[in-house]
């Protein structure tokens, strides 16, 4: 997805094709009956990075690019070591729900006579999205701080390490006539983890299945996943019972990149999951965090005296006890206003109560419930400036505690970006991770502006 690296590709004028890879891959395509419009084309040239879907000639709204047959989607139920996968669900069950997958993934990408083999010889180590995983400690540390990234990727590596130990490797030596430890190790799984983040498709549940079932399992589907993705995107995959089609969802000019979406996508999660990010002026998905404890110690920390400390502590456990925050929450800001709106303005409004008014509002038992549409409005761009004044303290202070979080200030980061000579002598690592950084703290720096009026503890980048 984020590379430099720049391979010959199929000329859009000519059906010569010099990457074999490539080559082989179409071939198995038209074997298998994946069908692809004579419109597009795929390459590694003219397009954001690494293989993408470019059209050869102009394509309407509505237009089907490619279509793939159900029995094309490498996943464990077409696996050839299905029922072997299926006899040891119990034994594969785990929180991410991947690793019947993985284990599948694993036995297809070392047996050499799998029928998916020209499809994952196009990733020969599935490492070339440059997930943060297999940066160094050192890299994350530095470049990653304040962010929520760094804490993110250890909890994967903690998560991957446990799941191998535990249920992975004692399957595969219960299994030795398909898997092997010394071939199949940690390090391995690891890359398919991370394939598997930056590639696979889980197929949406029908509306009246969402809150009875969990979530369909992930699943490589072939051409679909070569696709790179922006926010604002011109393709979508549609799925019907026996295809997955992409779909033109706008009109697409000649020589233009197609794009699919990953979904609504912040940078930090882009570069967490997928290994690169969006210009940050671009990416309209990009969000800024306010982690939850931020918030109640900045509540304690404007306490002027023990007793209010205890009671902005009673306040906190009520929060609490609502379900409206917790040590792993965030308040989470977009680029027009707080997306988790119930949470923040219930949050702000409790913990800026006076005695009296909260006592009420105990002796209720929580029955006050607030307007939707109020909430969002009171927490948008517009409605910030005039929330009152003990809110705009408190979120005011709990923005500043989270802009202290990173390295350094915004005015680092801008000079970073607007000196060309010294941005382009930065690494792709420490590029992309400049654009998380300062996404984030341009949207922090709006809101503290925001709430500058009335707020008496400013803490400023």
């Amino acid at each position: 997805m984020a590379s430099n690296v720049k391979r010959p590709k199929i000329a859009a004028d000519s059906e010569e094709i010099v990457d074999e890879p490539l080559q082989n891959f179409l071939q198995w395509c038209h074997k298998v009956e994946l069908t692809m419009s004579n419109k597009v084309y795929l390459s590694k040239e003219g397009t954001v990075a690494e293989y993408g879907m470019l059209a050869k000639q102009e394509i309407d709204e509505g237009e089907v690019l490619f279509s793939i047959p159900r029995n094309v989607l490498l996943n464990q139920q077409n696996s050839k070591i299905k029922a072997v996968l299926e006899e040891s669900k119990v034994t594969l069950e785990n929180t991410s729900g991947w690793v019947p997958l993985l284990m599948a993934l694993m036995y297809e990408y070392t047996y050499p006579q799998s029928h998916w083999t020209p499809y994952l010889s196009l990733w020969p180590n599935f490492k070339a999205p440059d997930h943060p995983m297999f940066w160094s400690k050192e890299e994350r540390d530095k470049l990653l701080k304040g962010t929520g990234i760094r804490e993110a990727v250890e909890t994967d590596l903690t998560n991957i390490q446990n799941e191998y130990t535990d249920i992975v490797l004692p399957f595969i030596r219960s299994h030795l006539d398909l898997w092997d430890p010394e071939k199949h190790t940690l390090d391995l799984y690891k890359s398919l983890v991370a394939f598997v983040m930056a590639y696979s498709f889980q197929e949406p549940l029908e509306e009246e299945e969402e809150d009875e079932k969990d979530p369909n399992p992930p699943m490589m589907v072939p051409m679909a996943d070569m696709l790179n993705h922006v926010s604002n995107h011109n393709a979508n995959l549609e799925y019907t019972p026996e295809y997955l089609k992409m779909v033109a969802i706008r009109s697409i000019k000649a020589g233009e990149e197609i794009f699919n979406t990953y979904g609504e996508m912040a940078n930090w999660q882009l570069l967490h999951m997928y290994g690169f990010t969006e210009p940050h002026q671009e990416n309209s998905n990009d969000t800024a965090d306010i982690q939850m404890t931020t918030v109640q110690k900045v509540a304690l920390q404007l306490a002027q005296n023990e007793e209010e400390q205890r009671f902005a502590a009673e306040k906190w456990n009520m929060l609490c006890d609502m379900e409206m925050v917790g040590d792993q929450g965030a308040f989470i800001f977009g680029k027009k206003g707080c997306l988790t709106d119930t949470e923040m303005y219930t949050t702000l409004k409790i913990l800026s109560m006076e005695k009296e008014e909260f006592e009420v509002f105990q002796d209720r038992e929580w029955e006050e419930v607030d307007d939707e549409d109020e909430m969002a409005q009171a927490l948008s761009y517009e409605g910030l400036p005039v929330l009152p004044p003990a809110w705009r303290r408190l979120l005011h202070a709990a923005i500043g505690a989270t802009l202290d979080s990173y390295e350094d200030g915004v005015e680092a980061d801008r000079k970073l970006l607007e000196e060309q000579e010294v941005l382009a002598k930065l690494d792709s690592r420490s590029r992309r991770a400049l654009q998380v950084r300062y996404g984030q703290k341009k949207i922090l720096q709006q809101l503290q502006q925001l709430t500058q009026s009335g707020a008496s503890t400013s803490k400023t980048s």
